[in-house]
């Protein structure tokens, strides 16, 4: 049966069919295992690949994990247009009732969409993810994954965005790593899809446009999705245009008329949180590429920017104090083998 019309019914008798969309750009050593962890689900009745302008043979590697069950379709850019466009596309090619998200260096936890699909009432559905450190996955097994009671709960606008803003020196964990299931019906009812300005905070601009028209955003503590943490990977390159690009969105959302109260002020701090990160970044730019006098008249062309960049000049000091001192430890611990999004109660035996 070919993958379009595939549909996977289950116990309760509802008609429920998952795409999993991956975009990939240079994943050759990778796409393989997210690929066979997608096709390894029973609820998956698509897998929609886009090589992104890959140069590194991504698109080999990912046809080499095909199962042969039909339902794995990969899609070629010459060129490399970003994350946000691939994931566009890879949802117009598709016709499942679900979309699911996944990177192409991470990797579904076996039996992730039993768990997930549970309940019924959301229009985005997501679970915990276990961080795995890339210098530990060769003996990586999901048994040592913990268990946690599933407890749901619905995240709110404010909520969501507040925890994506992220502390200086502290391990990542913003909500915008979510990968949920999006009733596709949800996105069309509302015309949403990716920004595809962005190569950088694409998720969280999405959900939190979702969030404002009304999205119910089901979360659970179980642990379904695997993400793994490598020092190059392509989220941690960004350029200093992806940081205003997402400050742009984000004040083209306070623009729209679509927010007010909590909701409102959480993404006016979030943009005001990033457009600082801009400036700061664009005065280093400027002053590497041009001088110090450049960098200083970029300061009085833009007297908002002052605050943000005198800020970040002094951290990026005492930083680099810290270190050479040997009292910074936040950020040159050692590797955990496994650290999870958020915790909760342990599932019982």
């Amino acid at each position: 049966m070919a993958a379009q019309s595939k549909r996977k019914t289950i116990a309760n008798g509802s008609d429920v069919s998952v795409c999993v969309i991956i975009a990939a750009k240079n994943a050759a050593g990778t796409i393989g295992a997210a690929i066979s962890s997608a096709l390894g689900e029973s609820h998956v009745t698509e897998v929609v690949v886009v090589d992104d302008g890959s140069t590194d043979g991504t698109s080999d590697a990912a046809r080499a994990a095909d199962d042969g069950s039909g339902r794995l379709r990969i899609i070629r850019f010459d060129t490399n247009k970003g994350p946000a466009s691939a994931r566009n596309h890879a949802i117009s090619a598709s016709s499942a009732t679900l979309i699911s998200i996944l990177d192409a260096d991470d990797f579904f936890i076996p039996g992730r969409f039993s768990r997930l699909l549970a309940n019924k009432d959301w229009d985005l559905a997501a679970d915990n993810i276990v961080f795995v450190d890339q210098q530990w996955l060769g003996g990586f097994n999901a048994s040592a994954i913990e268990r946690f009671s599933a407890d749901p709960r619905f995240l709110d606008l404010p909520t969501f965005v507040e925890h994506n803003i992220s502390r200086r020196n502290k391990q990542r964990g913003e909500l915008g790593f979510l990968k949920p299931v999006i009733r596709r019906d949800f996105l069309d009812r509302h015309g949403l899809r990716y920004n595809e300005k962005l190569r950088l905070g694409e998720d969280y601009d999405l959900y939190t446009r979702a969030l404002a028209v009304g999205a119910r955003f089901q979360v659970i503590n179980n642990c379904g999705y695997g993400a793994v943490v490598r020092a190059d990977s392509l989220s941690g390159r960004h350029r200093t245009d992806d940081l205003k690009q997402l400050a742009d969105a984000d004040k083209a959302l306070l623009e729209s008329g679509a927010l007010s109260g909590e909701g409102r002020k959480a993404v006016r701090e979030h943009e005001h949180h990033i457009r600082g990160k801009y400036h700061h970044r664009q005065f280093l730019d400027t002053k590497s590429q041009q001088g110090f006098g450049a960098a200083l008249a970029y300061c009085l062309k833009n007297p908002s920017a002052v605050a943000p960049i005198a800020h970040g000049v002094f951290t990026d000091k005492l930083d680099g104090f810290l270190k050479r001192d040997g009292k910074k430890t936040d950020t040159n611990r050692t590797p955990v083998a496994l650290r999870y999004l958020f915790t909760g109660r342990a599932e019982a035996e």
